[in-house]
């Protein structure tokens, strides 16, 4: 995989907020939950959040299904379909409360010349893990991550995170490896294993 470089003149922005400050919301991963610069699945991931572990929502943008978290003191976005938090009195997933959440606004940084950075295409959706539904618990062996690591292939971008129990469209190629029951594929800038026949996401490389 090509890792893409650029010098910054800004940092991103969003701090526009369009409720009044109100007390944080500490929200919990569902399960282990990639955390990136920027609200999309485009965006490179910078931390990630173990299952059970905690975050602090600043915001969610409107609109949208990502927030922006505080990690660990870090600043960074998450998918809000796989957050939970005590929302009106009640445990819930951040993505059915969303307008209980301060709004923020979210701003492109811009290189050295003044435009804004590229990011990939985002060409395809992931069906999203169900929320009643018990992963599937694998531990790949390390021969199976050098393998999938020394041969990546063209990675694609799709709505949503990539985590354990997703599924990965039909049209998304996946590539064998070698003796092993999953294959595998390079989603939103990670690989993952997958199930062949179901297609559901078995593993992430974090």
């Amino acid at each position: 995989m090509q890792v893409r470089r650029a010098i910054f003149l800004a940092a991103p922005i969003a701090v526009a907020f369009s409720t009044s400050a109100s007390a944080a919301v500490v929200a919990s991963a569902v399960l282990p939950l990639n955390v990136r610069a920027g609200p999309g699945p485009q965006y490179p991931v910078v931390a990630s959040i173990p299952a059970r572990g905690k975050a602090t929502i600043i915001g969610c943008i409107q609109g949208s299904l990502w927030c922006q978290v505080n990690v660990a003191g870090k600043q960074a976005w998450a998918y809000s379909k796989y957050l939970t938090a005590t929302l009106s009195g009640r445990s819930l997933v951040v993505a059915e409360r969303l307008a209980d959440i301060p709004a923020v606004t979210y701003e492109e940084p811009v290189t050295t010349v003044g435009s804004a950075i590229a990011q990939p295409v985002v060409t395809g959706t992931l069906v999203d893990r169900p929320a009643s539904a018990a992963p599937l618990v694998i531990s790949p062996p390390e021969t199976v991550r050098d393998y999938v690591i020394g041969h990546p292939i063209s990675p694609v971008y799709l709505n949503g995170e990539v985590v354990v129990g997703a599924e990965v469209p039909r049209e998304v190629a996946l590539a064998p490896v070698p003796g092993y029951q999953y294959q595998y594929a390079y989603v939103n800038g990670v690989p993952v294993l997958v199930e062949p026949q179901t297609r559901e996401v078995t593993y992430v490389y974090q």
